[in-house]
Formats: structure tokens, sequence, C-alpha cells
């Protein structure tokens, strides 16, 4: 079963198509046909738009997805066209073309490009799911749920389910463990989950297991649930370092951040999913890859010795290379990045560049496109997806981004300066990140937390967005499941409420009767 038994369907009406070549409007005199006259001063996309639900309300066909009102010749009123178009998309709005009564960009339809509307990416299953892999936390509140989950997804949804190889291992799930051996708490917990074993066991011949590090899921797996924390979800995305799976999260946790579900009501919330009514939200990654000094004068040599070698010996070089469908006797560039040694990695949060354990600053360059922006001089620095910005980078002092927001955020850590604040860039651009030539000291490179390597002086590291974002199934929607996540998870904006100005004025009112009072008193008293 391949793991892209899914695909995403978009909801017709809130596609935006942008192209610096699309018509403007009064430049070229050109209407869509079918549009009244009062409609002339849209600009393509609009005009497409328009005959779309021109078309709709002549054929009678109803839809659910809301849009703006029609009037009795079918189209939509001017103010309202405009209105529920530039609300509807949570893509930027198409810019104007057309600048003064001379200018306007060139036309180029090599840039025509199709942006999809975030808000109407939703989950549909063009086979039906058959394996899914459970991924949970390691913790033994979470082994009740876990194993409710494996029994009814192979007992009632006839699924294979696939397990971490460790979980087999886990004491409380095993009869064979020599309690005597071990301490007097863990006999009590061991006594405590009997029930969760027992249960366990009558299923462990029907699991599938893996091993991280040794197997490869890819093209294995359908449908992903995490059971656990944060952690659960970077842990299935650490997994597939290519196209992933639908990833469905839910809260056994401590943040919670990123895992919207409850486990109350876990078999109406995954049988909604298997039957494909669910949003997705498509969290991007960063692509990173370490390029070595020694290893880039290695490649370069090998090259230069392919050149001059004849046409069969250059298609065998790149056999053993691990590319035996190369065409056209050239060796191809990933092919040649495996034998040089970049392997790249797929992070979901952040990559962190840091001073380790030297007591100096990290004197970091970074590069822009091959341009040179500034350098860090500080305790290091934090490149971050739009979904880590509410990670590290939010305790750095970054702003939090929307994870459907195709961005990149560079984060200094403890700058020595106070002017160097975060900030966001282009998401298809590619950063380049070396130690300063002066630097005192190599620095430390961690992605997503894991695989901690020395970055040494001539080394570089490159990092951009990649093709393979994480499908993370929503529990209500994309706007709704994130401001909910800032709200419980990080408390955001919370603050006693000011009070208004009624409640001031009658405080201030009664405070001052009670003073005059108290002198009218004094007064008696004297007297």
């Amino acid at each position: 079963m391949s793991s892209s038994s899914y695909n995403i369907i978009q909801c017709p009406s809130p596609t935006t198509k942008t192209t610096p070549a699309q018509s403007v409007p009064g430049a070229t005199g050109d209407r869509s046909a079918g549009v009244s006259s009062h409609c002339g001063n849209y600009d393509e996309h609009d005009n497409k738009l328009i005959s779309l639900i021109s078309a709709r309300h002549n054929n009678g066909s109803a839809s659910s997805a809301p849009g703006p009102g029609l009037l009795t010749n079918g189209t939509a009123s001017d103010r309202e066209m405009r209105w529920w178009w530039r609300t509807r998309s949570l893509n930027a709005p198409s810019p104007f073309q057309q600048f003064g009564p001379c200018g306007r960009i060139m036309k180029n339809s090599a840039m025509v490009m199709q942006i999809q509307d975030p808000a109407s990416q939703r989950l549909t299953w063009y086979k039906p799911p058959l394996t899914v892999l459970v991924i949970k936390k390691k913790d033994s509140q979470v082994l009740l749920p876990f194993v409710q989950l494996v029994e009814w997804l192979v007992q009632e949804k006839n699924m294979v389910v696939w397990v971490e190889s460790a979980v087999l291992e886990d004491k409380l799930l095993r009869d064979d463990v020599r309690l005597e051996e071990e301490s007097a708490k863990f006999r009590l917990v061991h006594e405590y989950y009997t029930g969760v074993r027992t249960r366990f066991l009558a299923l462990r011949e029907k699991l599938v297991t893996f091993k991280d590090g040794r197997d490869d899921l890819t093209d294995r797996i359908d449908f992903i649930v995490c059971l656990g924390g944060d952690g659960t979800l970077l842990y299935a995305s650490q997994l597939f370092q290519q196209s992933v799976p639908p990833v469905m999260a839910f809260y056994l946790g401590s943040l919670g951040f990123l895992t919207p579900f409850q486990c109350d009501n876990f078999q109406e919330q995954v049988t909604n999913v298997l039957e494909g009514h669910a949003a997705l939200t498509l969290r991007s990654r960063l692509r990173c890859s370490i390029h070595r000094k020694g290893e880039r004068r290695r490649e370069s040599l090998q090259q230069s010795s392919n050149l001059i070698k004849p046409v069969s010996q250059r298609q065998s070089h790149c056999d053993e290379l691990g590319n035996p469908k190369a065409s056209n006797n050239n060796c191809s560039p990933s092919s040649a990045q495996a034998a040089s040694g970049y392997s790249s990695i797929l992070v979901l949060n952040e990559v962190v560049i840091n001073r380790g354990p030297s007591p100096y600053l990290s004197n970091i360059d970074i590069f822009l496109d091959g341009k040179y922006i500034t350098s860090v001089q500080g305790d290091g620095l934090i490149v971050s997806t739009p979904t880590g910005s509410t990670a590290y980078a939010a305790a750095a002092g970054a702003s939090m981004i929307h994870p459907s927001v195709p961005a990149i955020l560079v984060t200094p850590i403890c700058p020595h300066s106070l002017s160097f604040r975060p900030i966001v860039v282009p998401a298809g651009v590619e950063l380049k990140i070396s130690i300063s030539p002066d630097s005192r000291n190599t620095s430390r490179v961690s992605f997503d937390g894991r695989n901690d390597q020395e970055l040494n002086h001539g080394d570089f590291l490159r990092v951009t967005t990649s093709i393979y974002p994480v499908p993370s199934i929503c529990a209500q929607d994309q706007i709704s499941d994130w401001f909910d996540s800032l709200a419980e998870g990080l408390h955001w904006n919370v603050r006693k409420r000011q009070k208004c100005l009624d409640e001031l004025s009658d405080l201030t009112a009664s405070g001052s009767e009670d003073t005059l009072d108290e002198i009218e008193n004094l007064k008696i008293h004297d007297a």
C-alpha cells in the first residue's frame, strides 16, 4: 500500500490564481463572458469566480460552501463580491497589475503560479486506507488508550497496525518479567495493568513492528495516529523523510500544542477521518544538509575525473553511486550528493546552531540565495518553520506564525546586540549558514533536537523549504485549532479584563458619597 493513498481536495471557490501575466482591467478592454457590465472592473480571477457562481446559480446546484449572494441576473453585487473574495482566502490578495496610467508588470508566462487556498484543503482517500502506524509516548498512562485504539483498529476496522518494536519490549506489556528483580513500585504498577496486558497479548501476533533507523516505512503506511504530546508528531515527521501519510494526533501529553484531538470518543473521530471528513493543515518542513569542507574537495575531484572518463566508465560510475536509472550517461545531482555525503534531513520545528560548551560567542555568517545578509554574534541561531515558531523560537522572542503561512523564521539566540530582531523570509529562499573565518570556536547544530553534530570552519549548512509537508489533520479547522492551541497551551494574551466606564463611575460615585457621610459624621461629633 502506497503512502500516497490520500489526496487534498480544494473547494473551487476560494482558489486563487496569481500571475503577472493576467489581464489588467481597463488596460486591454477584455471582459469575461456572461458577466454583466457592472462587473467589468474585476480582474481575471474575479471574473472567473463570478462566472463559476453564475453557472451554479443557473444550474440550480446547491453548495454548502459559503459565498456571496446573487442578484436577480445571476451575478453578485460589486461590494459583496469584493468583500467576499478578499476575506475568504488565507492567501494574500492578488495585487493589482497596473501602476498609474503607464506602468504595469511585464507579462511573463513562465511566472504563472497556481496558489491553493489553505482554508479549503480537505482530506480525501482515492484508495481505502489499510495500514495504520500507531505511535505512542513512553508513559504508562498511555497504555490503556493505546490498547483500546489498537484493538478497535484490528477488530472493527480490519486494518494492519504497525507499531515500534520497542512497544513489544515494554515490561508493562509482557508477562515474562522477573518481578523479583524489580522494585516494589514497579510490581504494583505491573499488577495494576494486568487487564490491559492481557488484552494486548491477545493482539500481539497481529501487529507489524519496525525499528527506527533500520526499517524504511516509505510507501508502507497509509495513516498515522499519534498518542502523546507534540514529540510524537515530531517523531512521525522524522520517520518519513519524503512523503508523509496523514497524521491524526491525540492529546495525551503535557503541552499538546500540535495534538488537537481528545481520546474520549476516538472511535467516532477516527471513523470520520477514514471516511474523508477532515480538514488538513499542511505543516511545511525544512530541508537541511551539511556540506563538509573536505567532502566538497573530494566531490570536485570526482567530477573532474569523471569528465575525462569514457562514456561507458561514466555510466558504470553512476551505477556505483546508486543511480542505475541515470540517463544521458550523466550522474544525477542526487547521486553525486549521496556519494559526497550531503545527505539531507527534514525537520518540522527548527534547526538550531549554537556555541555548545564553548565559553566564546558564536560567530555565524548568514547568506540568503548566495547574498551575504549578516553575522550572528551570540549564543546561536534558530531557523524554524511556522510550526516551530511557537516552540524554541517563541522562547527566544520571535513572533508566532500560522502554519499555513509560507515562510522561514530566522531568530538569534541571545544576540550580543540591541538591534538584532527576528526576521521572516519567503519560504522559497535558500539559507546558507557557516562559521565566520575569524570565529574563535566551532558550533553545534541539531535538527528538531536530534542528531547533534559539530559545524567546523569551512563547513556550511544549507536550509530551504521542503516539498514534503506534514499533513496534520484538524479537529475543527486550520484557524480554530491554532488559536485554541495558543489560548489553552500557551495562555496567549491572558489578562484581567479592564472594567467598563459605567462600573468605574459607580465606584467613584459610591466612594464620594461615603466620603461626604464621613465628613458629616465628624461635624456632628465635634458639635
